[in-house]
């Protein structure tokens, strides 16, 4: 696979994913850009991936849309307190040792996003179908299973997944994107 078919598939699923949640009204039109988080994703990604990769054969949906919750952690903190992100990947494990990599959805819902009761139910099942839909994307692609291109394809869903938990949580907490003039 060349470099620009994997930029092709991590543009498609990009795509894929503003529209669905934009027909669900999660997030804006315009995509955010939030530079500070975007950067923190190399290092994230780094210290992920171990965590990821050994899950996704048995659940791969927790696999993806782990990244996603992380997403949304990580804008929190940049509107809250973006010196918790000056290590990243000491902020990844601190919260997933907090009730371990099985809960970390739950963990960042209840004790980062301090998420209501009535809306977290809304929020997992936004975040399972968007990594179903990821999942269904990945394996209706011409990777081949255990190659180095399958490998980064994986990583670019996993990117946009959270690049996607990031947009959802800016429009949660409020931020609009307007094209300045």
């Amino acid at each position: 696979m060349t470099s620009q078919a994997l930029t092709d598939f991590e543009n498609r699923l990009h795509l894929d994913l503003h529209q669905y949640l934009l027909n669900r009204q999660a997030v804006e039109e315009r995509w955010p850009e939030c530079p500070d988080v975007e950067e923190a994703w190399p290092a994230l990604a780094q210290a992920y991936l171990p965590d990821g990769i050994r899950e996704f054969n048995d659940y791969p949906n927790a696999s993806l849309g782990w990244c996603m919750y992380l997403g949304m952690a990580l804008a929190h903190f940049w509107d809250s307190d973006w010196s918790r992100c000056a290590d990243v990947a000491a902020l990844y494990r601190e919260l997933r040792e907090a009730r371990g990599y099985d809960c970390l959805d739950e963990y960042i819902t209840d004790e980062v996003l301090h998420t209501p009761a009535p809306a977290q139910s809304a929020l997992s099942d936004t975040v399972a179908a968007c990594a179903s839909r990821t999942l269904s994307l990945l394996r209706h692609t011409p990777f081949e299973a255990g190659t180095p291109e399958a490998f980064h394809a994986y990583v670019a869903c996993l990117h946009q997944l959270f690049l996607t938990g990031m947009a959802l949580q800016l429009k949660a907490m409020g931020y609009h994107t307007e094209r300045i003039q």
